[in-house]
């Protein structure tokens, strides 16, 4: 998988598993805001595909976005965050490569906003931009570890998580609100996406769960990168359900099993109801083989 994952036939792939063939209605897709905390609005797309999940943020005098969708979106996206925030965006984080999180990017910047992101993906966008909309959309300031960006009252404390879903990804915590999005170091009630050919790796998705998990309590709210709000119990379902799906194909493995062997075995099929169109049972099965068996 290169960089610009979500090209036409991939986003078909998402947005009609099996369904569809036709390129997807973008004119059908709106985006709707929800205020999770004081200042704090979770962004989802509605009527199809919009991306994955966002986040506005408004203090008093600054507003800050998380993610900007897809590409053929941006103008739809800006035009309601601005209504959103009821001024202009002044910041935005990336919080990995891909296109359904960077795609607004270019067109952001045009209208001043100032685009925030890890070293990596700096990096990959120099090689092929497309996923930020063309060279407009590169982040103009970088971090290695994290950053925090202070808007008021509100704190945001955006930290890197090596080797997750990418190698690019970053979560951001709003400690006085107790909220956390997760970029997509989680996909709620579904079988998360690990891009190894973006430098992601299954230990160290689970490593940056544990991570965000640990600054969580029973009230914290979590913005996933994909699928509904979401709770510590919920983080921590998924996370249980992902450590359990590395062990069954991780066994057969070790019994000296190749990939097709492993694939009759169903060793996920406990955990069909995370299946879904993009990340299908198959699919993380091949995902889980590849990652232990990489270096052989």
């Amino acid at each position: 998988m290169k960089t610009c994952l979500f090209s036409l036939s991939l986003l078909t792939t998402l947005v009609a598993p099996a369904a569809l063939a036709q390129a997807p209605n973008f004119d059908a897709i709106s985006f709707e805001s929800t205020e999770v905390a004081p200042g704090i609005h979770m962004v989802v797309g509605v009527g199809g595909f919009g991306g994955g999940n966002m986040a506005v943020i408004v203090g008093d005098r600054h507003v800050a976005m998380v993610d900007d969708s897809l590409q053929p979106l941006a103008p739809r996206l800006l035009d309601h965050a601005t209504e959103t925030a009821g001024r202009p965006i002044d910041f935005l984080v990336n919080t990995h490569v891909h296109g359904d999180h960077t795609g607004g990017n270019a067109h952001f910047a045009e209208s001043g906003t100032v685009i925030f992101a890890h070293d990596n993906i700096r990096k990959r966008l120099l090689t092929d931009p497309a996923p930020a909309g063309g060279a407009g959309g590169l982040p103009v300031v970088t971090f290695a570890d994290g950053v925090t960006f202070w808007l008021d009252d509100i704190e945001a404390r955006v930290t890197h998580l090596p080797k997750a879903h990418t190698d690019g990804d970053a979560f951001i915590h709003f400690p006085a609100q107790n909220v956390i999005h997760t970029g997509d170091v989680a996909f709620h009630g579904l079988f998360p996406f690990i891009d190894l050919d973006n430098g992601g790796t299954v230990d160290g998705y689970i490593a940056g769960q544990e991570a965000i998990l640990a600054l969580a309590d029973d009230d914290t709210k979590i913005i996933p990168g994909h699928g509904p709000l979401t709770d510590k119990a919920g983080i921590t379902a998924d996370l249980a359900t992902l450590k359990a799906a590395q062990a069954a194909v991780g066994k057969l493995v070790a019994q000296g099993l190749d990939v097709d062997q492993v694939l009759a075995a169903n060793p996920l099929a406990e955990f069909e109801s995370y299946h879904w169109g993009f990340i299908t049972t198959e699919r993380m099965v091949r995902t889980l083989f590849r990652d232990a068996t990489a270096g052989d």
